[in-house]
């Protein structure tokens, strides 16, 4: 037997289950019936005994101080079959019939356990699961320390008592009744949720998770219940609010009204959160007007919405649609000026100081109970639009951290369907927002050309226009700029002009002519225009737009341009003369039915390309031909920068604010080396294949790329591969190293090739799946002999 922190003095004050009675030397003179049933040995057998010998061990409280009475500690015995059993024992002094000491041993109350001590101590000491065993009468006879910390009650309030001293409220009868039905029928009863409150949190409803098994003998008899508990009450209170934050996501802002959403906020949270809940907004909202940025000084709110357990909701101090004030000592008034929640107890100095200056509502808060409030600020997008008010006077527990936290998060949520419902009615707002998002906030830095940019908004009262402007990378190192010009103004020509830039990147991304890209926009303008639901009376004039684009070649140096109904682009050549190109003017786009046409052009290096809109060329203070001349004479200057050329140009032709949207693209042309092109003819023989393969792969180690063979190999023989079968004569493979390291095979033929997986046994059709796994881009283009076909591959850093 081993002592395990046996102490002197009673722990239960009276000793427990008679096991001996050993006389001073430890021989035993007494041996009861619960000894035999614990330990094994019968009472003929352990008398005259040595209870070391019965027990395993020597006894320690033989050995104790002369003054020693008693002794209390945790024993582990040795059964006489062999299993050990941890148990309490307690030791009491006696004086025999003669005056020598006895010993009286006892189990203490609640303390058997089976199995190894360490085991035994874990389950009393450190395990997080509450656990209580309980008699065939539903006594408790042992609980852990867990138990003892979930319930905040004691072992001597505890042991020899029923269920209900651990918990109180509507489920502890259930908890009583399901441990019965265990000892009833030795079935298990697990899992099963328990509401109530306990000693250790009285001010807060518990959620147990309970589990009742029946302990048995070895003759299967049951003999008692042992009872887990597990107290799940975060884990559903999460749940709660998680269910509540996902039903506020789907039923708050249903519609674009501001009345409406402070409804529907108040009757989501009533009653799972709040037994009343006020919803006061700026008067500013009301009308569809923003609120200034920031802190609300003023305390003068209208109430919205509110909604109470009780009917009629007669704890409000005013009606929906009235305004409520509120003083400066008031948690409202604070939360506005601050911008930060509060949540206070009725007892708070500050609450009572404030219902000291409002005698209605000191009535009301006596009247109806409140002890516990929430205050937070309706804020949205940076705008304090009013304040929420959660209130609890039915449900006895107070607010905490965390229904603040839920509190926060649905009126945060309501905030934005309220300022979604006042932006609604503000065009010019969203117009400006959806114009500046839809152009671009940064050029491409590109080999072809040096560019720079800018954006002049007109005045307000006339609201956005739709001009735009683009830099579009192209395949072969060329590139595309674009400017347009949708007509009117408002939310309808920014979405226009939105549509319109997309639709040209896209056109440009499979390489169309500018005669050819031009006129699919014009369909697409014509198909706007019958499509519109917003003014299905507009005419494809009515929602049309002039767009100039442009293609620049520098491995040729040539550029290609096409406009419709746009004005003419100007050009700066280096030698310092300027002069508008004349292009074929094309109608604007959204007529139809007429032709555009492009104009192709050599363009020296280091010439200045100025593609703008009407509005930098056209004013009130002069006409178009003066505007026009103003530009040619700000583009000749000392050579400067791009960026800062466009400086000198807008303040020279605009140095007051412009009464219409004006664009401005200011672009210098570079021409690539030639020791950066390398060109080869190619027979349309298959054995003239390996050859430019081989030549190609020698150009490459000429540049120092030659990490990029063994990939170029492959992709040179299956382009020119393709281009000998199927293509037409004449058959020409290029290879431009710019940014990226280009392959072009360009052939005779105008049939395009299409991507596609081959079957298992086809003998072909791998050769451009090969292509565009081992190639970062690939694409075809048309040309007026033939097709193009290019890859391009990335380069190391630094290449």
């Amino acid at each position: 037997m081993e002592d395990r922190g046996g102490s002197a003095g009673s722990r239960h004050g009276t000793p427990g289950t008679p096991l001996a009675v050993t006389d001073a030397r430890g021989r035993v003179v007494a041996w009861s019936s619960s000894a035999t049933r614990l330990l094994g040995p019968s009472a003929p057998e352990a008398v005259g005994q040595s209870v070391a010998d019965l027990l395993g061990t020597r006894p320690h409280w033989l050995s104790g101080p002369e003054d020693l009475d008693e002794w209390h500690g945790v024993l582990t015995v040795r059964h006489l079959r062999g299993h050990r059993l941890a148990m309490g024992v307690g030791a009491h002094r006696l004086t025999g019939d003669y005056g020598e000491s006895l010993w009286l041993l006892s189990q203490e109350p609640g303390d058997t356990f089976p199995e190894d001590h360490a085991l035994a101590d874990w389950v009393s000491t450190a395990s997080p699961v509450a656990v209580t065993v309980y008699d065939t009468d539903l006594r408790c006879v042992w609980q852990n320390a867990a138990m003892r910390r979930l319930t905040g009650v004691p072992d001597r309030y505890r042991i020899g008592r029923g269920p209900v001293a651990a918990i109180s409220g509507p489920d502890a009868a259930l908890w009583e009744e399901r441990m019965r039905q265990v000892l009833e029928t030795g079935c298990a009863a697990e899992g099963f949720l328990v509401h109530g409150r306990t000693r250790g949190h009285p001010d807060h409803d518990r959620v147990l998770t309970a589990s009742a098994s029946a302990l048995r003998d070895r003759t299967g008899r049951v003999t008692g219940v042992c009872a887990t508990v597990i107290d799940t009450t975060d884990y559903h209170r999460a749940q709660e609010r998680l269910t509540l934050l996902n039903e506020a996501s789907m039923r708050i802002g249903s519609t674009l009204d501001v009345i409406h959403t402070g409804q529907e906020l108040a009757e989501l949270v009533v009653p799972r959160l709040a037994d009343f809940v006020s919803v006061d907004l700026v008067e500013a909202l009301l009308s569809g007007d923003a609120p200034p940025p920031g802190a609300v000084t003023g305390a003068v709110l209208r109430r919205v919405a509110h909604q109470s357990v009780r009917d009629g909701v007669p704890e409000a101090v005013v009606n929906v649609g009235d305004v409520d004030f509120y003083t400066a000592n008031s948690p409202q008034a604070r939360c506005l000026a601050s911008g930060r929640s509060e949540f206070h107890r009725t007892m708070d100095e500050v609450v009572g100081t404030w219902v000291a200056e409002d005698p209605v509502r000191r009535a009301k808060l006596s009247e109806y109970g409140f002890h516990s409030w929430i205050v937070v600020p309706v804020t949205a997008r940076g705008t304090t639009l009013g304040v929420a008010v959660f209130v609890r006077s039915r449900r006895p527990e107070p607010f905490d951290a965390e229904d603040l936290s839920v509190a926060e998060e649905l009126v945060a949520r309501a905030a934005v369907c309220l300022d979604n419902a006042r932006r609604f009615t503000r065009e010019h707002t969203a117009a400006v927002a959806l114009q500046r998002s839809l152009l671009p906030h940064q050029l491409p830095e590109h080999s072809a050309v040096q560019a720079a940019y800018r954006y002049l908004p007109g005045a307000p009262e006339l609201g956005v226009g739709g001009d735009w402007f683009d830099i579009i990378p192209l395949s072969g190192a060329r590139v595309a700029l674009v400017v347009g010009d949708v007509i009117g103004h408002g939310l309808q020509a920014s979405a226009t002009m939105g549509r319109l830039r997309t639709a040209v990147r896209t056109l440009a991304d499979i390489d169309l002519a500018p005669d050819e890209l031009l006129t699919r926009l014009d369909d697409l303008v014509i198909r706007l225009a019958s499509e519109s639901e917003t003014a299905p009376e507009a005419t494809a004039a009515d929602m049309g737009a002039t767009c100039l684009y442009a293609v620049y070649d520098p491995v040729s140096g040539r550029c290609c341009l096409a406009r419709a109904g746009h004005p003419l682009p100007a050009v700066v050549r280096p030698d310092g003369t300027a002069d508008f190109l004349e292009l074929p003017a094309g109608p604007p786009l959204g007529l139809g039915g007429l032709p555009f046409e492009a104009l192709e052009m050599d363009l020296p290096e280091g010439s200045l390309l100025a593609l703008y809109t009407n509005g930098l060329v056209e004013s009130r203070k002069q006409g178009v031909e003066a505007g026009l001349d103003g530009l040619l004479r700000a583009l000749v200057v000392e050579e400067v920068s791009p960026d800062a050329l466009c400086d000198q140009v807008v303040g020279s032709l605009l140095p007051d604010r412009p009464a219409d949207d004006a664009a401005l693209l200011l672009a210098r042309v570079q021409r690539l080396g030639a020791g950066q092109v390398a060109t080869w003819d190619v027979p349309a023989a298959p054995d003239a294949v390996a050859g430019v393969r081989a030549q190609a792969v020698r150009r490459l180690e000429e540049w120092g790329l030659e990490e990029q063979t063994f990939v170029s190999e492959l992709v040179v023989s299956e382009l020119v591969t393709n281009a000998v079968r199927y293509g037409g004569t004449p058959i020409r493979l290029r290879l431009i190293r710019d940014r990226t390291l280009i392959c072009e095979v360009s052939d005779g033929s105008n049939t395009a090739p299409h991507l596609r997986r081959a079957r298992l046994f086809d003998e072909g059709g791998r050769g451009l799946m090969l292509v565009a796994q081992l190639t970062q881009h690939w694409g075809v283009r048309q040309t007026p002999v033939g097709k193009v076909i290019w890859c391009e591959q990335t380069l190391p850093p630094g290449v």
